[in-house]
C-alpha cells in the first residue's frame, strides 16, 4: 500500500512558502503501527531546554507537527523536534487533552542543513477511524517566527486545531491517498 505524502509548502493561511522552508511528512498504515517520516530545513533555531525526549510546550521551538483526526473529534498530535525532543498527545475535542508525554522513540539525525526524524506509532495511540490529517512546520522567533502548514487553517491567527480544515486522508484499505 502506498504512503500518504504532507508536503508543507504554505504558510498556515495558504500563501505560498520559500522553497527553502518546504518540509514534509509521510505516513503509512503498517500492520505494527503508524510510520511517520519528516524531512525538513534545519533553521538553526536553539533547543529546548533539558535533555531530548519528551518535552511539553515543543510548539514553542522549531518543530514539525503531525495532526490525525478520527471519529468523535478525537486525534492524536506529534510534534519532533530537529535536537530529538517530542511530544505526543490524544485529544477529544478541540484542545482538551486526555493523555499527554505519549511514549515515543523517533529516530532524529541532523545532517547539511536538514533533519529527518522517522517514528513508529502504535496502533493503540491512534484515534478510532482516523480519516483526515494536517502537518505543520514551527520555526524562527519573535515577528521572525514561521508557521507553516499542508493545508491552511484560516483565521486571524495561527491555530492548528482548526480540525474543520483538515484534508481527508486514507490510511486504510487498498488504494490509500490523500485527497483535499
Amino acid at each position: 500500500m502506498p504512503p500518504v505524502f504532507l508536503p508543507i509548502r504554505h504558510t498556515w493561511d495558504g500563501r505560498d512558502a520559500d522553497p527553502g522552508e518546504h518540509a514534509s511528512v509521510v505516513v503509512k498504515l503498517r500492520d505494527d503501527g503508524l510510520l511517520v517520516q519528516i524531512d525538513a530545513p534545519f533553521h538553526g533555531d536553539p533547543p529546548p531546554p533539558g535533555p531530548a525526549g519528551p518535552t511539553w510546550a515543543l510548539w514553542e521551538h522549531e518543530v514539525v507537527e503531525l495532526f490525525v483526526l478520527g471519529a468523535d473529534d478525537r486525534y492524536l498530535e506529534l510534534e519532533l523536534s530537529p535536537h530529538g525532543h517530542h511530544l505526543g498527545l490524544q485529544l477529544h475535542g478541540v484542545r482538551t487533552i486526555t493523555e499527554r508525554l505519549l511514549p515515543l522513540q523517533p529516530d532524529t539525525r541532523l545532517h547539511a542543513g536538514r533533519w529527518t526524524s522517522t517514528l513508529l506509532v502504535p496502533l493503540a495511540l491512534l484515534p478510532p477511524s482516523p480519516s483526515h490529517a494536517n502537518a505543520y512546520a514551527i520555526h524562527g522567533s519573535g515577528d521572525a517566527r514561521r508557521y507553516l502548514a499542508h493545508a491552511p487553517v484560516p483565521g486571524p491567527a495561527p491555530d492548528f486545531h482548526r480540525l474543520q480544515h483538515f484534508p481527508r486522508v486514507e490510511l486504510s484499505g487498498a488504494g490509500r491517498r490523500f485527497s483535499r
